[in-house]
């Protein structure tokens, strides 16, 4: 009788990047999707993909007075004057606050942020997540 195969569970620390693994885009599938517990920093342009700012807003408005009105909505948690960079806000427990609890997938996949579509080519390691298996 053939043994049972095992499957390996790795467990990155998001904090030590050396226990991140290689990324291969298999890996999204039983991962608990520990890429969105990071700090997202968007753009305008994001965000208005995102459906939380209006094109016209986006056009007419100054970034600072739409940074305090997504703050106040509780959609960003800060925002960078000198480089126009909005970083999004988290829930208490550090998720996204787009990622649904129960699924741990993306609420707004298809809108989702230039932060989120190029990780893990670009970010703290480039090309390497840090894997969870749920």
């Amino acid at each position: 009788m053939p043994a049972p195969s095992r499957k390996l569970i790795h467990l990155s620390v998001l904090d030590d990047l050396g226990t991140w693994v290689r990324y291969r885009s298999s890996l999204c599938q039983d991962c608990q999707a520990t890429c969105c517990t990071m700090p997202v920093e968007v753009k305008l342009p994001d965000l208005v993909r995102m459906g939380v700012v209006d094109a016209f807003e986006a056009e007419h408005e100054a970034p600072k007075q739409i940074a305090k009105r997504l703050d106040k909505a509780g959609i960003i948690r800060h925002f960078n004057f000198k480089h126009g960079i909005y970083t999004l806000a988290q829930r208490a427990n550090g998720d996204c606050r787009f990622l649904d609890a129960g699924s741990r997938r993306c609420t707004i996949y298809e809108t989702r942020p230039n932060t989120c579509r190029n990780h893990p080519q670009i970010g703290p390691r480039p090309g390497h997540c840090a894997y969870r298996h749920r």
